[in-house]
């Protein structure tokens, strides 16, 4: 037997107790500790439970994005054929309309109203006083990234300061993707579309944390696309994943190359990508979106062609966005932050209105740009600002020294070209910077290709900064329809989910368990001693290291044994960590994320041994995670999902 013995060192049959993960109930009596039989081994067989593949009629893809949204989708008897979203109405000027904004307007009653340039349209023709009651929503998604603690009841501020549950806006965006999807899908069948026809995917940033990615997944819930009972209906993409079997997919003509250089990395120029992708490759996917920019590492694996993830995902909040935040600094400083607020609160159509008239200048800022760019001022700017400081426009402009800001006789603020570029310097740099750092990393030392996706990677003064630093290792990529990439990846990942073979655990992942105790060993304050036996509490048993390679599918088993034979109810704790070198499940980082409850009362008898086997598999690679304990004598089960929502 083993030298190591566990304990579950949680709560006990008891469970109205309310347990903590950095507290130590297992020094409390009725304990449901178990002891782990060793050694412990890694298995690389496929789970025997899950059943064969549903079949799909339709895979629709969701790529919900910060700023703009869309979907495609693609019918299981054609694959090639990838058809994206009917155009939108209402678009607007200087951005082309294959997605829609990511934008949600509620009545005053707090009921959906519209989704997208609907919405924003109809916020915009409210009367200003009538436009306070009603709330209006736009770029949430970053919320799922930038808050730490998580909830299901995490709440988003609307454009007139009320609070709103955040689970029940991502419902309702979802929902109004799903009906729109199920129309189309009817009018181009002739017949009804049923919502069991159709495989959801929906993308999220790679660098989102567990609990963001649990968070969508329940907002689908709730929205309809799939249940509990059917989790297999909906996959959840990582962002720079689809893009990545998207572009290993691309063709020459598909594809804008910045550099004509001559050989890089044993390439030279006329090889084409699609076909030039050979066994072991290795490519970088920089996935420039709104919000976040998200780098992947990926090598190709012939003869399937499966891709292998080589570094963890990594990236940060350094989207376009950054770019709008700079405008609006540029503003502050030059009509005073105590206007801008008021002016966001007083007149939050106009507002819209602005950043919509920059949004469009944004997108014509380039290097080589020599003519100035206007942005029309809203009327109820002009006029609110000579309310509130009792000077117009024009002077303010005058007094703020900003040297690349004029006014023009039109209306409009004059922005000089270097005044537009460095607006998008600091987010450029942070690019850049971030793309260095993971350039000096062993593993990324000999990548051919990078590819430059995402909405962001439409940008030419964001496509010369990476030329400029990284042209010289290696060739440097951007699909011909940049922003649709992502959604096209996605569909081509819900016809083969298996396509992804190797993944790195973003979190290191273990249970709570009771050692033997060994003087000198283990530290005084986690002794506990019971029935004559001294154990050692909050052990850490780890699962999986933070970072390692995990197969798809693969299981990791562990065996335990209850510390009292007479035992018949056994809680496994399941903790996880973004350290990897962790002792105690009360180490600084450690989080509860999952509860296995065995109840094993009126299974005794002579077949069961005094030692029970208790088998813990968790299942990882997918971006959900399952766990599962069986008790080998009598194979009764129990199995859960990996929770970072609710502890």
């Amino acid at each position: 037997m083993a030298d190591k013995e566990a304990g579950g060192s949680d709560a006990g049959p008891r469970e109205t107790a309310p347990t903590s993960a950095y507290s130590s109930p297992a020094r409390s009596l009725g304990d449901t500790g178990i002891t782990p039989l060793s050694p412990s081994h890694i298995v690389n067989d496929a789970d025997p439970n899950v059943s064969e593949e549903q079949t799909f009629l339709v895979v629709v893809a969701i790529d919900f994005g910060t700023t703009s949204s869309g979907y495609a989708y693609s019918f299981a008897k054609e694959p090639e054929c990838i058809h994206v979203m009917r155009r939108w109405e209402g678009g607007d000027p200087g951005v082309s309309n294959q997605k829609t904004p990511t934008t949600i307007l509620l009545t005053p009653e707090r009921k959906f109203h519209s989704f997208g340039y609907a919405a924003r349209d109809f916020y915009h023709d409210l009367d200003p006083t009538e436009a306070k009651q009603w709330l209006y929503l736009e770029k949430f998604k970053m919320k799922l990234h930038t808050t730490g603690d998580l909830t299901m009841e995490t709440d988003l501020t609307a454009a007139n300061g009320k609070k709103v549950k955040a689970l029940d806006i991502f419902a309702y965006a979802l929902q109004y993707f799903k009906e729109q999807a199920l129309k189309e899908l009817s009018d181009q069948a002739g017949s009804d579309f049923e919502n069991s026809d159709v495989r959801w995917v929906i993308t999220v940033p790679a660098i989102w944390k567990q609990p963001a990615k649990q968070f969508m997944r329940q907002a689908a819930y709730q929205a309809g696309l799939a249940s509990p009972e059917n989790s297999d209906q909906l996959i959840i993409a990582l962002e720079p994943e689809a893009a990545s079997i998207y572009c290993r997919k691309l063709r020459l003509h598909q594809m804008i190359e910045l550099s004509s250089k001559a050989v890089v990395n044993g390439y030279s120029a006329s090889d084409t990508v699609g076909a030039g992708f050979a066994q072991g490759d290795k490519y970088v996917v920089v996935d420039s979106g709104g919000g976040t920019v998200d780098l992947t590492v990926h090598q190709i694996r012939l003869p399937e062609g499966h891709l292998k993830e080589l570094y963890k995902a990594t990236g940060g909040p350094y989207g376009s966005l950054g770019v709008d935040f700079e405008f609006e600094k540029l503003l502050c400083k030059i009509f005073g932050e105590d206007f801008i607020e008021q002016f966001k609160i007083k007149r939050p159509a106009a507002w819209v209105d602005l950043m919509i008239a920059f949004e469009s200048r944004k997108r014509a800022a380039a290097p080589d740009r020599t003519n100035p760019l206007n942005i029309t001022l809203p009327f109820s700017f002009i006029d609110y600002y000579k309310k509130f400081r009792g000077h117009s426009v024009e002077q303010a402009l005058r007094k703020s020294n900003v040297d690349f800001v004029k006014w023009s006789s039109q209306g409009m603020l004059r922005m000089s070209p270097d005044a537009m570029n460095a607006l998008f310097k600091p987010t450029i740099d942070s690019i850049v910077e971030h793309l260095r750092d993971l350039f000096q990393k062993a593993e990324v030392s000999t990548v051919k290709f990078l590819f430059l996706v995402g909405g962001f990677a439409e940008a030419p003064l964001l496509q010369q900064a990476v030329q400029a630093a990284f042209g010289d290792k290696c060739r440097i990529i951007i699909p011909q329809d940049v922003g649709l990439t992502i959604l096209k990846g996605a569909v081509l990942f819900g016809l083969d989910p298996a396509v992804i073979k190797v993944r790195r655990s973003p979190l290191t992942y273990g249970v709570g368990v009771l050692n033997r105790y060994v003087e000198g060993k283990h530290p005084p304050d986690k002794l506990l001693v019971k029935d004559g036996t001294r154990w050692c509490t909050d052990v850490f048993d780890r699962f999986i290291s933070a970072d390692q390679s995990v197969a798809l599918g693969e299981l990791v088993k562990r065996s335990y044994t209850p510390a009292k034979p007479s035992q018949l109810v056994i809680i496994i704790n399941i903790y996880s960590s973004e350290h990897d070198d962790v002792s105690f499940i009360t180490d600084p980082g450690v989080k509860k994320c999952g509860t296995l409850r065995l109840d094993l009362t009126g299974t005794g008898g002579p077949a069961v041994p005094a030692r029970r086997e208790i088998q813990t598999l968790m299942q990882f690679g997918d971006t959900e995670i399952k766990a599962t304990a069986i008790d080998i004598a009598t194979s009764k089960s129990v199995r859960v999902g990996i929770d970072f929502l609710n502890y």
